[in-house]
């Protein structure tokens, strides 16, 4: 007979499943467990992420940088291991000090026009510098046949523009002047620190905020590059283009995420001094290159963005920094030997039945729903029905034929890559969609939906205990690997997924009255989850229902499309009672179990103020108060901690 699948051995008894799941089925560990002191949050997905890295480890460090040979197996080879020594070659790094820093400052001291200070721009983003909006390159919402180049709002430091107005982050203000100041000395930059600030605040200013930005609505804006300079007159885009290496034609059609971002940057790069706009580029120089310099470089980083916005108390190991340059840079060449050696054929095969049960039982649910009407209905089914799932790994593996790097020029190295990066992408314009190409590794520990090709991702490293385990209860892993898949479904159906149609287009396939109703039960969720906070050194810090709806509407329909689809696999057999425990209680401790995890308070302030996931304990508890299934199995009543009356209970999907 197979096992349970739950560790219960991290359980605490003294918690009832009805008043806390997530404290019932993890609170031992969540008493006991010290988190790392190089990271700011320790758990399940993290667990795996070790795993995962000690294997990546075997393969970088056995790659051989001197294998003769022309193909691509052996090129991806000295990539590798040439990448990976150029990383860990600290010696010469520290000898190096500011000298990788020279040109590139020298460039941004010697700007003497507004044009060249764009073209400059340009072209440093083009190798890894961020610059003051970011472009990249996706399918079109319009016409997901094809390819188009996005511009969005950028240019800060900090993780969020409420950052830099919020009465809470002052004393990060403060820090972060502090540290911007620390590395130009370091460099040897003579930059007021303060300007600096001063001009990132202006830029936050014109910023959308973090639910906004979410707005697939809003934030499709189609435009032209004739129509961009006329509307913001003030920046020289020719001269950005020019800097970017553009090949012609590229930036002809565009979407503009945040316009009213543009609007400002223009009146900015009119009002704002030069000086000031040089001391801005410097230390975007400065912060972009400061992981891969010296060691006091390095520290003064992790000392910001490590110690202030994750609570870590100690910089990752060398090899495992290293690890993440090499992944960074040429991560499906170690995705393909990953997946040679630590996924066999059988899992796939066996996630691809789950997948099978998933799609099928959200077909059914669909087909059940009593709030949706026939014609919206149908055009569901639609959607679902060209819902393409891919598991594991790519068909087809990237070409890094092109790319060409060094073993003792780690920046050198940083630029090449961004470059060849800059340049594949660019060179996606004109040419059809690529609808195999994965945007995760097969080593990742996640899974992604991709809204414009409407496909749902799983690749080989998550497909793991205590997600997904071959050996174990199905019960189990419909509650845990199950459940994220019928997440990942169920974001084509959530608030922005529901504006695509089953081609990834954006378009209205909604009854107005059928819209309506929709829009009614994701106003409950996010009413419910506007109600939790998490309770900090500070004080209470509240969840934002509106930022998190996205996600919590793919758990809530996940878990409960995972149960029906559980039932389904049963094919009406009676469900066996394994290390006493129900088919119900296997479940949904599975689902618990694959949420463990605890964070240090300033990680999870960051992640409240800018992540669209809501803490693990509420993806955890939140959800199984709204499934009367979980109600049933635990037989809860008013007086338990995770009642919730029938009537309040929100079903979506």
């Amino acid at each position: 007979m197979s096992n349970s699948g739950i560790v219960t051995q991290h359980f605490d008894p003294a918690v009832r499943p009805q008043d806390d799941l997530f404290a019932h089925v993890n609170g031992r560990w969540l008493k006991e467990h010290q988190i790392p002191p190089d990271r700011g949050s320790d758990g399940a997905f993290r667990e795996l992420r070790d795993q995962a890295e000690r294997q990546v480890r075997m393969i970088v460090e056995a790659a051989d940088g001197k294998v003769e040979g022309d193909n691509p197996e052996a090129h991806e080879e000295r990539l590798i291991a040439t990448l990976y020594a150029s990383f860990m070659d600290s010696h010469r790094i520290d000898i190096l000090g500011t000298g990788p820093l020279k040109d590139e400052l020298a460039a941004v001291a010697a700007v003497a026009e507004p044009p060249e200070l764009a073209r400059l721009i340009g072209r440093l983003e083009r190798v890894g510098v961020s610059g003051v909006f970011d472009s990249w390159v996706d399918t079109d919402p319009g016409d997901p046949d094809r390819y188009i180049v996005n511009l969005g709002q950028g240019g800060l430091g900090l993780p969020d523009e409420s950052y830099y107005r919020s009465e809470s982050a002052e004393e990060i203000r403060a820090q972060y002047i502090d540290h911007i100041a620390r590395l130009l000395r370091l460099a040897q930059v003579e930059a007021d620190a303060g300007r600096v600030m001063a001009l990132e605040t202006a830029l936050a200013r014109v910023h959308w905020d973090v639910v906004k930005v979410r707005d697939d609505s809003l934030t499709y804006n189609p435009s032209i590059w004739t129509r961009l300079v006329q509307d913001v007159p003030q920046f020289p885009w020719a001269a950005w283009a020019e800097g970017l290496g553009a090949p012609a034609g590229a930036l002809d059609e565009l979407v503009v995420r945040q316009p009213g971002f543009f609007a400002g940057l223009g009146q900015l790069w009119a009002d704002t001094p030069l000086e000031d706009w040089r001391a801005w580029l410097a230390w975007q120089v400065v912060h972009a290159r400061a992981p891969y310099l010296a060691d006091d470089f390095v520290q003064a980083n992790f000392d910001f963005y490590g110690r202030v916005f994750s609570g870590a108390q100690e910089l990752r190991q060398r090899w495992k920094r290293g690890l993440s340059l090499v992944e960074n840079c040429v991560g499906q060449a170690v995705g393909r030997r990953y997946v040679q050696q630590h996924f066999p054929p059988e899992h796939k095969a066996k996630m691809q039945v789950l997948v099978d049960h998933l799609l099928a039982a959200y077909r059914q649910s669909i087909q059940d729903l009593d709030w949706l009407g026939p014609e919206t209905k149908a055009k569901a089914l639609a959607k679902l029905e060209l819902f393409r799932p891919k598991i594991g790994y790519p068909e087809r593996w990237r070409d890094y034929s092109q790319l060409h790097v060094q073993p003792l020029d780690l920046v050198g190295n940083v630029r090449a890559v961004c470059a060849w990066e800059t340049d594949r992408e660019l060179a996606k314009i004109g040419r059809p969609v690529d609808r195999d190409e994965w945007f995760m590794t097969p080593q990742t520990v996640n899974a992604y939906y991709n809204q414009g090709m409407n496909e749902i991702v799983f690749p080989a490293a998550i497909l793991r205990p205590p997600f997904f385990d071959a050996e174990a209860d199905e019960a189990c892993n419909y509650g845990a690997i199950g459940a994220v898949i019928g997440h990942e479904i169920g974001h084509g159906f959530d608030d922005q997924g529901s504006k695509h149609d089953g081609w990834g287009r954006l378009a209205d396939w909604w009854t107005e009255a059928d819209r309506a109703a929709f829009e009614a039960r994701t106003a409950a969720l996010v009413a419910q989850y506007d109600g939790f906070a998490l309770d900090l050194p500070d004080g209470p810090h509240p969840v934002n229902g509106a930022l998190t709806i996205g996600e919590n509407i793919g758990d809530l329909g996940g878990l409960a499309i995972a149960w029906r689809a559980y039932l389904m696999a049963l094919d009406g057999a009676e469900p066996p009672l394994i290390d006493g425990l129900s088919a119900g209680r296997r479940f949904f401790f599975g689902w618990a179990q694959s949420w463990r995890g605890k964070t240090r308070p300033e990680e999870a302030a960051l992640n409240l103020t800018v992540d669209p996931h809501s803490p693990d304990v509420f993806r955890c508890n939140g959800v199984v108060r709204n499934l009367d299934q979980f109600h049933q199995t635990f037989a809860t009543t008013e007086q338990d901690g995770l009642w919730l009356a029938p009537e309040r209970r929100v079903s979506i999907w």
